[in-house]
């Protein structure tokens, strides 16, 4: 195995996560074309099926780390990884929550504009970040779609405060909502995150915010093992 594509452990951001990765697409992608030979057919016909290069590359990345990842937790090589996907918990269609089918791991990937982030844990998770987005007309387009507390408080910000609180609120939502396995396919308005600096306390979920490059924002979400804090003792 190519040892030029170095595995980085974070910290165990929130309770469950055991493994978090993150990388710029620009640095790893050399390595890991060597290694799209550990896809499988399906990974495979995706990646050959992409126009753009920086979208070859970021699925490239994303998906050869995971097999790594994933091989090394479960004491397998990469290729020999089966990956598959449970019943969307929103309609029952072959899309939901990506897994390995028989093994206790839980994972989730993320990959845009040249970041890729991965998580690994032993409850179900999420991962998502996402660019700030530069145009305001997107801002006030998707945020019009938001839990009406999350339109509240960015509508009450500076104008130049908006798009990363947008960001912020877009990225703990997207990762819950991977970590539930319903998706998008759930209505942006029903699962109340925050768009604050803190997410908000969820009963069934742990939600937290990680590092990102400049002009991005992260989240993370992971399904509780213990109840979540009463009001009083927040």
């Amino acid at each position: 195995m190519p040892t030029d594509i170095p595995i980085s452990r974070q910290a165990r951001t929130l309770p469950g996560v055991e493994l978090l990765w993150s990388g710029r697409v620009s640095d790893h992608i050399a390595g890991v074309l060597a290694e799209r030979h550990i896809l499988d057919s399906e990974e495979s016909t995706r990646l050959a099926a992409f126009v753009r290069d920086a979208d070859r590359d970021s699925y490239a990345v994303a998906h050869v780390m995971l097999r790594r990842l994933l091989g090394e937790w479960l004491g397998q090589a990469p290729e020999a990884v089966t990956l598959s996907r449970e019943p969307c918990a929103h309609c029952g269609g072959p899309h939901g929550r990506p897994v390995v089918p028989g093994s206790p791991v839980h994972f989730s990937l993320s990959h845009t504009s040249g970041l890729v982030m991965i998580a690994l844990a032993t409850a179900s998770v999420g991962i998502d970040v996402e660019g700030v987005p530069d145009d305001p007309g997107i801002v006030s387009d998707v945020a019009a779609q938001l839990h009406p507390k999350e339109r509240a408080h960015l509508a009450a910000l500076p104008a130049e405060d908006r798009a990363v609180a947008f960001a912020r609120c877009w990225t703990r939502k997207e990762a819950l909502l991977k970590a539930t396995g319903v998706g998008l396919n759930e209505g942006l308005a029903l699962t109340y995150v925050g768009a604050g600096p803190g997410p908000a306390v969820n009963a069934d979920w742990l939600l937290a915010d990680l590092p990102a490059d400049p002009g991005y924002t992260a989240a993370l979400a992971v399904r509780r093992t213990t109840p979540a804090p009463t009001p009083a003792s927040q």
